[in-house]
């Protein structure tokens, strides 16, 4: 399977790249600034590209099995809700104009409901990450609409995130719309095994126009 990986140097980008990579797949990463991807044997092939510009990624694109997503505006960015939602829906075109049909996005947590809310509206939920948290949420509405790819988006754990320090155990149980609990009552996911279950999802092709979640 071709894999062509945006965001490959993010934190879970990083750890997609090295899952795909450990799995044999074909991999184009592509990223903003490419110089801090590894390459062994000329595998991945890199490529620095701007996502906003529609006509340059469907090109890098073309020819791919499944794009998958890990694209992400910045949580610093102060305009992190516009940047997303821009570069969102330019990756989401730019699939469509290259004639890839299977797109597979990494969103958020605060989608996912609990008691029929979404985490995100919550009076608790932390401001300095609202925008970010909202774009994502607002998106997967976009993605709902969308009738020609076959489109899929990950939200990870609620507790998903650098100071989850479990690593890769392979274990993890999916979702849909609420968050996957454990028997400690938490959401809880690494990075690692995250990418165990977007790749797995790569495979099986399980939630195929839907959205989906997991948690051990």
């Amino acid at each position: 399977m071709k894999v062509a990986l945006i965001g490959a140097t993010g934190f879970v980008g990083s750890h997609l790249l090295q899952e795909l990579l450990s799995r044999n797949y074909e991999v184009t990463a592509l990223a903003r600034s490419v110089e801090k991807i590894p390459v062994k044997d000329g595998k991945p092939k890199v490529v620095a590209v701007d996502v906003t510009d529609t006509k340059a990624l469907a090109e890098v694109i073309k020819g791919n099995d499944v794009v998958l997503s890990a694209f992400n505006a910045g949580w610093s960015n102060p305009n992190i809700y516009d940047d997303f939602m821009k570069g969102s829906e330019a990756i989401q075109q730019a699939v469509k104009e290259a004639g890839v049909k299977r797109y597979v996005v990494i969103g958020g947590a605060g989608s996912l409901y609990i008691n029929g809310k979404q985490i995100v509206d919550g009076e608790d939920f932390p401001e300095s990450i609202k925008p970010g948290a909202t774009a994502a949420r607002d998106y997967l509405d976009v993605l709902k609409k969308e009738t020609v790819l076959d489109w899929t988006m990950f939200s990870p754990a609620i507790n998903m995130h650098q100071g989850i320090k479990i690593g890769r155990t392979g274990k993890y149980r999916t979702g849909t719309d609420e968050p996957v609990f454990g028997a400690d009552g938490e959401s809880t996911l690494s990075v690692e095994d995250l990418a165990i279950a977007v790749v797995d999802e790569l495979e099986n092709h399980k939630f195929s126009r839907q959205r989906f979640t997991a948690g051990y």
